[in-house]
């Protein structure tokens, strides 16, 4: 451990809140937030009662809403804000940030006006900033109860990411290595779009075998397009695929399940957001997932439907069916 290394989070949320919260077994930890009383409150009462209620937060947290202070002095910078509000964060990240420091990203998501991922958001804002993404089938209320998880540091520098591991790696939180920032990025972004199609499965009282059919389905649409993006087939087997995908269409506490649930429900998509103080990525992304499928060249019927429901051009009742009636062919074919 090496707790001289100044790492700045920034970003409130339970994600962010929790990397804080693992970061500072190994480093001085500030944890930035544009809210004044969640800064008050992890300072004095150390929780975040809105995003992780009944979480204690360490000691060594620091928070501020000082977007200078959080990130002048650091070595490393951690990215955990909503992806559309992603580059807004690193312009300001620009003025105050040291030649070199990398910057990780947490968020899961594309950017609606050019479909980037957020690295090459990174690269375009900071460049000569070494940039990854920390990913992988993570639930932030399980890792703050004390729950084992396993998560992936992808950049393409290795001797900075063998540097940035130590900085994640604590406990029970496992930090495994990986090259393919490509492919771990797009897992990361697909799987929520696949995890809402589960959603809408439960949310009519589909079984099991459904929800199999659709995880595994589903992940035959990541990999063609995350290949087609330039990422890796093996990624997509690994924890930022499939375990990501599993573990986001499966457990209760996944937004974007949760939000394909409601609408199996036969809720609207206004209806869901509108209720919701928290992000899920998988709203946000899909018409650049469309796009970046039309793009590419690739058939992603399941990730297709989703969309249309989340347009109003359909819904989850309607999306189903055209899934069951679609052609069948051999498994390694679309459809």
């Amino acid at each position: 451990m090496n707790h001289t290394l100044k790492v700045g989070v920034l970003g409130g949320g339970s994600w962010g809140t929790t990397v804080a919260a693992l970061v500072a077994r190994n480093a001085s930890t500030h944890l930035w937030a544009r809210d004044p009383e969640t800064v008050l409150e992890i300072n004095a009462q150390h929780t975040n009662e809105r995003y992780l209620p009944g979480a204690k937060i360490p000691v060594k947290v620091i928070a501020t809403n000082d977007i200078e202070a959080a990130v002048a002095p650091m070595d490393v910078i951690v990215m955990g804000v909503p992806s559309q509000n992603f580059r807004a964060v690193l312009e300001e990240v620009k003025q105050y940030i040291r030649p070199w420091v990398p910057v990780i990203s947490l968020t899961k998501g594309l950017e609606l006006s050019t479909g980037m991922r957020m690295t090459e958001i990174i690269n375009a804002v900071l460049p000569g900033h070494p940039a990854g993404v920390l990913t992988g089938p993570n639930l932030a209320r399980e890792i703050m109860s004390g729950y084992a998880a396993a998560s992936v540091i992808a950049m393409t520098d290795q001797i900075i990411m063998k540097e940035v591991q130590k900085v994640f790696h604590c406990g029970l939180f496992r930090v495994y290595t990986n090259h393919d920032v490509i492919g771990c990025e797009v897992g990361g972004v697909l799987k929520n779009i696949i995890a809402i199609a589960a959603g809408m499965g439960d949310g009519q009282g589909a079984g099991e075998n459904t929800r199999s059919a659709v995880i595994t389905r589903g992940l035959a649409e990541i990999t063609r397009l995350g290949v087609a993006m330039g990422g890796e087939a093996q990624t997509f087997a690994g924890l930022t695929g499939m375990g990501d995908l599993v573990a986001t269409c499966t457990s209760p506490q996944s937004r974007n399940r949760s939000v394909g649930f409601e609408l199996g429900q036969g809720r609207s998509i206004e209806e869901i957001t509108n209720k919701m103080f928290m992000v899920a990525e998988g709203v946000k992304s899909a018409p650049a997932v469309i796009e970046l499928a039309d793009r590419y060249g690739v058939e992603m019927p399941i990730a297709r439907e989703v969309y249309e429901v989340l347009r109003g051009e359909s819904n989850a009742n309607t999306a189903f069916r055209g899934l069951l009636r679609a052609d069948i062919g051999a498994e390694s074919e679309p459809g």
